[in-house]
């Protein structure tokens, strides 16, 4: 077998992440290990307070379990330089994605403000039009360019967290449904070997909501009634993946293998 360039290889100098039972990457891999079940099951109580209609929990095809993570709705909207406000009117896609981007920046050993090379960012998010804008309804009457929309649409995840950390390298919003996280690494790699920058941030964010709430698995969906799916599951009638239904959010840090085997001496 040949031996790999290094000169083209891309080093993961820094990760980040917030899945459903795990607040971190440390988290996330003990649970893959120990093959944890992190699936959320709800009472009917909790889906009653959290406005559910109770003849949606007599359906035969609704499902009393969703995949949730910790602190949605947390957001330390001073540290980014954002008003009340504008955090209670941002998406909280976009929220998670500043805060886990920054994690794996630190995660990386590196600071934005004081790195030596331009940064890029390749970041998408999880729907044409928000969970979170449909559950409220407030949100619906901003204006084309105004607060609302900015803060809501997919087309601004990416560039508006270049703009917050002052990156200077290229900025592409992602967008290909399920495939965004993959599809912005790997465009994070051929910029970074294109030498439009030295280092790259590439990630997604789905986050649903609201958070407490089942899955329909009606006909024609792609959600199962009869346990968790996996990768490997058939896509036979009411048996496919859920995948696209929960709420995660990741992010990793990526540089020239040289670079990084440099900076580690």
């Amino acid at each position: 077998m040949k031996d790999v360039d290094d000169r083209r290889g891309i080093a993961i100098v820094g990760m980040a992440c917030r899945f459903p039972g795990a607040d971190d990457w440390r988290e996330f891999w003990a649970n893959l290990c120990s093959g944890i079940d992190s699936i959320r099951k709800f009472s009917d109580a909790e889906l009653l307070r959290a406005g559910i209609p109770e003849k949606t929990l007599r359906r035969a095809d609704y499902v009393k379990a969703s995949p949730v993570i910790n602190g949605f709705d947390l957001f330390d909207a001073g540290f980014f330089e954002y008003s009340p406000r504008e955090a209670r009117l941002m998406d909280p896609q976009q929220r998670i994605l500043l805060e886990e981007a920054w994690h794996a920046l630190e995660d990386a050993g590196h600071h934005a403000g004081s790195y030596d090379g331009r940064i890029g960012a390749f970041m998408g998010s999880g729907g044409v039009v928000t969970s979170y804008l449909l559950a409220h309804k407030a949100l619906q009457r901003g204006t084309t360019g105004g607060i609302e929309h900015l803060a809501n649409d997919k087309d601004f995840v990416s560039t508006k967290l270049s703009y917050k950390f002052d990156l200077t390298g290229p900025s592409l919003n992602v967008q290909t449904a399920c495939s965004t996280s993959m599809v912005a690494v790997h465009l994070a790699c051929q910029s970074i070997l294109g030498g439009e920058c030295e280092m790259a941030l590439a990630g997604a964010a789905s986050v649903r909501v609201p958070q407490i709430s089942g899955i329909s698995t009606a006909r024609a969906t792609s959600c199962r009634r009869t346990g968790p799916a996996g990768p490997t599951t058939p896509m036979r009638r009411g048996r496919c993946s859920a995948a696209a239904s929960g709420s995660w959010c990741s992010s990793i840090s990526t540089t020239r293998l040289p670079t990084a085997t440099t900076s580690m001496r």
